[in-house]
């Protein structure tokens, strides 16, 4: 699992990981943002909010299902986790379903999370956030990958291929303490 706040670094360290062959599953959110746009729907983090959760909890639980049964290791782009992220950030009244699936479907015990980045940090028409935003976002996606049981390593910044590597040096270590 990497995970982090917006505009972190996350879908570029994916592709890196996809350069060298390695199975990954994309961010759901940003699909379904597009999807939204693109339809004129208006399950979007800026329209119907609790929408755009139901949507993220759902689609993040069929990659989960697609993802979990191919060999190797397979790097999420987000998951699960982010979407209860988001209800708290939101102040969703009742996240029970999303807890629920949070602790059903499971990742690897160790998630990499890409903290702020304020150098790489750029909105476009799918992020709107403030840097400050993302910042609370990544505090947030901390606390919950801790309160789930997830032993969280935090990636270094830099650039793609050696953060690349030291994902890889990270889930080789974890692998040998299994």
């Amino acid at each position: 699992m990497i995970a982090g706040g917006p505009g972190a670094g996350k879908t570029t360290l994916l592709a890196e990981l996809h350069k060298l062959g390695y199975s990954t599953a994309p961010e759901v959110a940003r699909q379904i943002i597009q999807a939204q746009v693109k339809s004129g729907g208006d399950a979007l983090p800026w329209a119907d909010k609790e929408a755009y959760i139901r949507l993220m909890l759902q689609r993040s639980i069929e990659s989960y299902l697609e993802h979990a049964t191919l060999p190797g290791p397979i790097f999420f782009d987000r998951g699960i986790l982010d979407t209860l992220c988001y209800a708290r950030l939101i102040g969703l009244p009742d996240a029970s379903e999303i807890e629920d699936a949070c602790r059903t479907y499971r990742y690897a015990s160790q998630a990499l999370l890409a903290p702020p980045w304020q150098e790489i940090y750029a909105t476009d028409e799918e992020r709107k956030q403030d840097f400050a935003e993302a910042v609370r976002t990544y505090e947030n996606i901390a606390e919950v990958y801790a309160e789930y049981g997830y032993e969280t390593v935090i990636l270094p910044k830099t650039d793609p291929a050696a953060r690349a590597e030291f994902v890889l040096q990270t889930i080789n270590h974890a692998g040998r303490n299994l």
